[in-house]
């Protein structure tokens, strides 16, 4: 393997050298260990300078899918050949086998990354660890010509992101007769979680399936865990040596060492200098489930924390939907909102509950903030269009109908009603 990784210190000192956002941001920080440093946050981390050099090689992809607040993920060649190769060899390590044959039905195009991480990633594996043979169909082919595709190479194992495998499966299932020959053995997934009404409907048209996550990761922070063949629902282990991951307090930011309590996942990335990612926030909570000397220590996820919203495939952030809120209705005062995520018929559910002074229900608004929501994610008509998740829900609240956490007072800003499986 030709990863490219830096000890911390190095990392840390790179960053503060040469990228004018952690300048600023370490500038009264003495480092002696990783918990010295504050922790990023990500508005200022997307408003900031936070690249290291304007000479650049590599790629470029878009996180967020935002018109008004766009966030760029930059790597270098060797950057991004390190993310895959580390990815690759953390899924060598799951439930794939010898000459398994895998359809990539991942999405492409807008600058989108996840297509083409995996392509590179199975890519990457290495031939000693998994020989396997990929094929690159893309989720946007008609589900005709992929269940052909299916049939005509024997395909085996099927890549992609849950809702849009479960509508292609069910598809399916009303036209099997058409195809006989498609058998799946194995699915992996990744870009949104997958919940147990979806897992039941999978194990209804294919019993004796196995599935799996195909790792975590995200385009702003890089790899974050990998799933290997003893973790149960959730669970991932850390890439010793090419990330660190901390778990955190959410009130007071504490590191969290023990096990079974969970906190906010920070990770710090060693494989990157371009654009240094050092206690970033993934935008999700977990806990360790194995004590702290464990190599590749296993923690398992617990949903999102109050950075982001994990709408089907895309993340909603929620300072980018304050300001998109603040702006649409700037006539009324005191505005406050939250998002609420919920899930139900193989689909994921947004809800923006907003309360101000003498806010009333009124159509017009909430066709107003429906507006304003899809000129700030222009993909969310294409998810929609798609039947990937459920149309945005705004409700028109009283203060004291926004819920609270019962033991600071604060209000919460996104609240996750789903439960993985």
């Amino acid at each position: 393997m030709t990863i490219q990784k830096w000890p911390l210190k190095e990392i840390v000192e790179y960053a503060k050298s040469h990228s004018p956002y952690y300048r600023e941001l370490y500038a009264n920080s003495k480092f002696e260990k990783l918990s010295d440093l504050p922790i990023t946050d990500q508005t200022t981390f997307w408003k900031g300078d936070v690249l290291t050099t304007d000479k650049r090689d590599g790629i470029v992809f878009k996180s967020g899918g935002s018109t008004g607040a766009p966030k760029y993920s930059y790597f270098t060649s060797l950057e991004w050949q390190s993310f895959t190769e580390v990815f690759g060899w953390g899924m060598s390590q799951g439930i794939l086998e010898d000459y398994d044959r895998v359809a990539n039905l991942f999405y492409v195009g807008d600058l989108y990354a996840s297509f083409l991480f995996i392509k590179d990633s199975v890519q990457w594996i290495p031939v000693e660890n998994k020989k396997i043979l990929q094929f690159p169909i893309a989720g946007a082919t008609g589900p005709d010509h992929i269940l052909k595709t299916l049939e005509e190479f024997s395909i085996n194992v099927m890549v992609g992101v849950p809702s849009a495998i479960l509508t292609l499966l069910e598809y399916y299932d009303g036209q099997k007769k058409k195809y006989p020959g498609v058998k799946i053995e194995k699915l992996l997934f990744g870009g949104e979680a997958l919940y147990p009404d979806q897992y039941l409907a999978l194990k209804k048209i294919f019993p004796d399936i196995k599935i799996s996550s195909i790792g975590y990761a995200s385009v702003d922070g890089g790899a974050l865990g990998y799933s290997d063949c003893e973790c149960t629902d959730g669970e991932h282990r850390v890439f010793d040596g090419s990330n660190i991951i901390e778990i955190v307090d959410p009130d007071t930011n504490e590191v969290i060492t023990e096990q079974n309590r969970v906190g906010k996942v920070l990770l710090t990335n060693l494989t990157r200098k371009l654009m240094p990612i050092i206690r970033y926030p993934a935008g999700d909570l977990a806990m360790w489930v194995e004590s702290a000397e464990t190599p590749f220590r296993k923690f398992k996820l617990q949903g999102r924390s109050d950075e982001a919203a994990r709408l089907g495939t895309i993340s909603v952030y929620f300072e980018d939907t304050r300001t998109m809120v603040m702006t649409a209705l700037k006539e009324i005062n005191g505005l406050q909102f939250q998002m609420i995520l919920n899930h139900f018929a193989h689909k994921d559910e947004l809800i923006l509950k907003i309360a101000g002074h003498g806010l009333k229900a009124d159509l017009k608004i909430i066709d107003r903030l429906i507006e304003a929501f899809k000129k700030e994610k222009p993909v969310y008509h294409d998810i929609l269009s798609k039947g990937l998740i459920h149309p945005l829900k705004i409700e028109i609240v009283e203060m004291n109908q926004l819920e609270a956490n019962a033991r600071t007072g604060k209000l919460k800003r996104v609240i996750d009603n789903r439960s993985g499986k």
